[in-house]
């Protein structure tokens, strides 16, 4: 049987995690949000990885606070944490924008800001608006703590300056004062689930109508984000008049010289910088950055973040006790593979789909702690002492079926049904979230949810329907 890892621990306190990194060195790997970890795993793309750490219930690691004029997130701060908090609405825009790009509810539900820090992609979308805040990072390690501006963390493609026994504990920026705006755009090739072609985030300080500082950054057009200088330098002591806003993007244009690859030539990528460009200063000339940021979103995800009050060793021979569709059950053999196929292969539960088995099909969401996440991105070790409900689990136990499953049936949304479970459990969130949930919200729930039999028209009437059997219930 092809395991993912040798040894699999579950950490209660950040100094557990640091002795297992001081302990195992280059061989270990933490695990937050697991979203690229695993898959890597699965996929044999992470050579001499025998030991994961998981921090992913450290108690006090979730937090998004500020002292002063400065907002620090914790190293489990997750994407949609992001996305939900009214401070960084407020005093980090372009940061909550950036996380509501990523991926869809389910990754960010279980992505960390930390971990797409720290994958070093020049395309993720969190380090291009931290770059722009001026973000540092708090590395930590049994020989001590320092502190790293982000804009020295990266020494290339998915390189950084962190030692193998050092933990990104937190994230810090000064949060942006009542003369700043700012924006964050993304061009993907579809409207979620995308890898950028090109980000941008713009951050302009203003004396009245006059910029007094700016801040133009750029994702996935270099090895590293990059400044635009000459441009930023321009804006400098301006106006935001239709010349000025010319000049700045073509200067911009110039500052990158994107590579071609699967996704974009390097000519369209310049390009698309001027455009971006251009869309975000006059977005922030008219006061309209906040116009395509929603204002209640459908976030999928559970109220309570999970913590462990003593360390766990996940041994194979160690039974995993959890609680499945709110039964008691104790499982053995299942400590080294994921989630998914520890409900399909050892609960005997084969409703949840393996589709793609990288996070990008949705037929394998289940509800983990009351938060929607894809099943296939999740080691089964963290179903230990955990609350999981699958499709078999959302009917009642008289055996009467949800509202979004009956809603299913009535409509005809079901073709070839590989995918209908993943469609089922975010429209039972959805419902739990929102009860008449509004048509944006429906398509915001599903965007992690792929059907490649319909034009998704039938499965969106079904969402509307459930809404509506609520209503009258």
């Amino acid at each position: 049987m092809h395991t993912l890892w040798d040894s699999y621990h579950s950490v209660a306190s950040i100094a557990e995690a640091l002795d297992l990194l001081a302990q195992h060195g280059s061989r270990a790997r933490i695990v937050a949000g697991g979203t690229d970890i695993i898959i890597e795993l699965e996929r044999g793309q992470r050579k001499g990885i025998d030991t994961l750490i998981d921090i992913s219930r450290v108690d006090g690691l979730a937090a998004i606070s500020s002292n002063g004029d400065q907002i620090r997130l914790g190293a489990l701060v997750t994407h949609n944490q992001v996305v939900g908090s009214e401070l960084l609405q407020q005093k980090a825009l372009p940061l909550a924008q950036a996380s509501w790009e990523v991926g869809a509810p389910q990754i960010r539900n279980r992505g960390t800001v930390a971990g797409n820090l720290i994958t070093a992609s020049p395309a993720n979308d969190t380090i291009t608006p931290l770059w722009a805040l001026n973000a540092s990072v708090r590395l930590s390690s049994k020989r001590g703590d320092r502190v790293v501006p982000l804009r020295q963390f990266y020494t290339g493609v998915r390189r950084n300056v962190m030692a193998a026994d050092e933990l990104l504990t937190e994230i810090s920026f000064p949060a942006m004062a009542a003369d700043q705006c700012g924006i964050f755009i993304k061009l993907g090739l579809r409207r979620a689930q995308a890898i950028s072609v090109v980000n941008i985030a713009a951050i302009l300080r203003f004396d009245g109508e006059t910029i007094t500082e700016a801040a133009l950054c750029f994702g996935s057009v270099a090895p590293t984000i990059i400044n635009a200088a000459e441009a930023e330098a321009y804006l400098v002591g301006k106006q935001l008049n239709e010349a000025v806003i010319a000049e700045a993007a073509t200067l911009a244009m110039n500052a990158a010289k994107p590579i071609d690859d699967i996704r974009s030539t390097g000519e369209y990528r310049s390009a698309m910088i001027k455009v971006l460009t251009t869309r975000a200063l006059k977005a922030l000339r008219e006061g309209q950055e906040r116009a395509g940021y929603p204002s209640d979103p459908a976030m999928l995800w559970g109220e309570d973040h999970a913590t462990l009050d003593h360390a766990l060793l996940h041994q194979e021979s160690a039974p995993i006790e959890t609680t499945i569709n709110g039964r008691r059950m104790t499982i053995t053999g299942g400590q080294h593979k994921t989630l998914l196929r520890l409900l399909r292969e050892d609960a005997g539960l084969p409703g949840t789909k393996e589709g793609c088995a990288e996070g990008e099909c949705g037929a394998c969401t289940v509800f983990l702690d009351g938060a929607a996440v894809m099943a296939c991105m999740v080691p089964a070790p963290r179903a230990q002492g955990a609350e999981i409900v699958t499709v078999e689990g959302l009917q009642s136990p008289e055996g009467t079926l949800h509202p979004i499953q009956k809603a299913f049936v009535e409509a005809g949304a079901v073709q070839c049904g590989y995918c209908t479970p993943g469609f089922l459990m975010a429209g039972a969130k959805l419902l739990e979230e929102h009860p008449q949930p509004t048509h944006e919200q429906i398509e915001q729930s599903i965007t992690g949810n792929l059907c490649r039999c319909t034009g998704y028209y039938k499965i969106v009437q079904a969402f509307h329907n459930a809404g509506q059997m609520q209503r009258e219930e």
